[in-house]
């Protein structure tokens, strides 16, 4: 390494000033409370594991994003946790195997991947989020939308919107009302994704052609979806169940948040099933996260489990509440500082930095006050 690269980070990875890690924390603790509220119980997960008990406990799970590596100890392959939410239905199958369902669980931390997401170079994300298992119910998965709104509320984040979709969408129309070749159905799905209905006609997908009109506010979309379900030569009454599931959740949780749907929408739901959704905020760049409902699988991949959940990466709102956080409370302690004067100071909100010579500068140092004669004055 070259003498000036020593203090350099890899690409996509970056240190948290203070100014940052508080709003980090901050918003940490208040989602916590939130999940903490409702009875979810926070778990805690290593940063690694085996390669195989992270590809195997979920369908759908991208080992090919995960920093693997042999486990000098134990001569098998490790896996530098890309996504925490296979840790947590580990945590269910085992563990918590014979605990009561449904289960909910709550967690934080870092996870890392081997490249970053579309146009966003960070390979390092705070994920957080809540996972209800034993339970695959519109009950369940409008809690967890619910949940989800609330939880981005309380950390801080304001407009909170929420697009629907419906990911084992094409899985289910081919299977039915509209066959399609098992080689076309990835083409298909592409297509619906990037909303190209060249493309669509041209992979053998004409008759999915509605759904590119189901897109947009809740109310106008699921009309659009309904009336593609019920034409005989289209949907066929297929989709029913899951329409009125999407309306049954919306109804609970659109007083909350502006609700869209996209039906084929496919980006980030590598193994949810029946019910997806992604999350968003104002003045918060991009999604801040997803969910939905999926199963977790046991030894060999028998035994499923249903499950509903959502993860959360709060990054771009930690980012947005530093930029636009106040003056924090900071008041300076002199030398020979009554003690215990300075323990109420904090008791009631301040934070306070002590002198360590008479050269200390408290403007300097970030303080906004100083303690005279036992009260806090401000420095002009």
């Amino acid at each position: 390494m070259h003498e000036n690269d020593r203090d350099l980070l890899p690409e996509g990875l970056g240190d948290r000033l203070p100014q940052q890690a508080w709003a980090s924390q901050s918003v940490r603790r208040a989602a916590h409370d939130v999940l903490a509220s409702h009875g979810y119980a926070r778990v805690e997960t290593p940063v690694l594991e085996f390669e195989k008990a992270l590809a195997s406990r979920m369908a759908g799970v991208q080992v090919r994003r995960m920093f693997r590596f042999v486990d000098p100890v134990s001569a098998r392959m490790l896996a530098l946790r890309s996504d925490m939410t296979a840790q947590v239905a580990r945590i269910a199958a085992t563990g918590l195997a014979h605990a009561p369902r449904p289960l909910r669980l709550s967690y934080s931390g870092q996870v890392v991947t081997i490249k970053g997401d579309g146009l966003d170079p960070a390979r390092e994300r705070l994920q957080l989020g809540a996972e209800l298992m034993g339970a695959d119910s519109t009950e369940a998965a409008a809690e967890i939308v619910e949940l989800a709104i609330e939880t981005l509320r309380g950390a801080g984040a304001t407009g909170v919107s929420v697009d629907f979709t419906l990911p084992d969408l094409v899985d289910t129309l081919s299977a039915g009302p509209l066959p399609l070749p098992a080689r076309s159905i990835e083409a298909v799905r592409q297509m619906l994704d990037a909303k190209d209905a060249g493309g669509l006609v041209d992979a053998g997908g004409e008759g999915y052609l509605p759904l590119l009109y189901a897109i947009g506010p809740f109310e106008a979309a699921i009309a659009q979806l309904a009336a593609f379900d019920v034409h005989p030569s289209q949907g066929g009454g297929v989709l029913a169940s899951r329409i009125a599931a999407l309306r049954a959740i919306a109804q609970r949780v659109g007083a909350k948040a502006r609700l869209t749907l996209d039906p084929s929408e496919r980006h980030g739901f590598e193994y949810q099933s029946w019910f997806g959704f992604t999350i968003y905020a104002d003045g918060v760049p991009g999604s801040l996260g997803r969910g939905g409902t999926y199963a977790i699988l046991g030894q060999a991949g028998r035994d499923p489990e249903p499950a509903t959940g959502f993860s959360l990466y709060p990054d771009p709102l930690i980012e947005t509440l530093t930029a636009t956080a106040g003056e924090e409370r900071r008041l300076f302690l002199p030398l020979g500082h009554d003690r215990d004067v300075a323990a109420r100071q904090r008791a009631i909100g301040w934070s306070t930095v002590a002198a360590l010579s008479d050269q200390d500068d408290p403007i300097a140092l970030g303080c906004s006050h100083r303690l005279e004669n036992g009260e806090a004055v401000a420095l002009v």
